[in-house]
C-alpha cells in the first residue's frame, strides 16, 4: 500500500473507523472509473474536490455524489458563518497536493496535511453505502453517510447543481 494510503488508514483508525481500503490495478481516479471498478452505481462514489478560500487561502474540501456538478455559491454559502463570507475558488493540482497531501484523483476526506472546512452533499445522505477515495488515485474504502459525517465533521448542505 502507498504512504498516502497508509496515512488513510491510520487516520481512520484514530477516528475509530475500520478501514477496509481496496486497492485496484486500474485507476479509480474519476467517479465513473471507480464505480466500474467497484461495481457500484456512481452517485454512490464520495468525490472530493478541493477549493480554496478567498483570503485565508484554507483548503474547502467538498465531498460530493458522484453524479452531481457542484454549485460553488452553495458550498461558501453553506460555510459563510466559517468564512466569514469570503468567496471560494477552485484550487490548482499544487495546491491540491500542499493542502492535504494526496494527488487529485486520491484525495481522500481525512488524514489532509492541513485540515480543511468540510461541506458533504446532501445527496449523499440518501444513499446505504458510499466509496471515498483512499489516498491515491486507485485506492477507495467504504463507509456509510452518517460515518462520513462523523469522521470529517462536515458541514451537510444542499450543494449540487438543480437543472432548472
Amino acid at each position: 500500500m502507498a504512504t498516502s494510503a497508509e496515512r488513510v488508514a491510520a487516520a481512520l483508525q484514530a477516528l475509530g473507523h475500520e478501514p477496509d481500503i481496496r486497492v485496484f490495478g486500474e485507476s479509480t481516479r474519476t467517479s465513473a472509473d471507480a464505480a466500474a471498478a467497484i461495481g457500484c452505481d456512481v452517485a454512490q462514489i464520495a468525490k472530493s474536490l478541493v477549493f480554496r478560500a478567498r483570503g485565508s487561502g484554507r483548503p474547502v474540501l467538498v465531498i460530493a455524489s458522484g453524479v452531481n456538478r457542484v454549485d460553488e455559491a452553495a458550498v461558501a454559502a453553506a460555510l459563510a458563518d466559517r468564512l466569514g463570507g469570503a468567496r471560494i475558488e477552485r484550487a490548482d493540482a499544487g495546491f491540491v497536493r500542499d493542502a492535504t497531501g494526496f494527488a487529485i484523483g486520491g484525495v481522500a476526506p481525512v488524514g489532509h496535511a492541513t485540515p480543511p472546512h468540510v461541506v458533504i452533499d446532501r445527496d449523499l445522505l440518501a444513499l446505504p453505502a458510499i466509496w471515498a477515495a483512499a489516498g491515491t488515485p486507485n485506492s477507495v474504502f467504504a463507509l456509510t453517510p452518517d460515518q462520513l459525517v462523523a469522521l470529517t465533521g462536515g458541514v451537510v448542505a444542499d450543494i449540487a447543481q438543480r437543472r432548472a
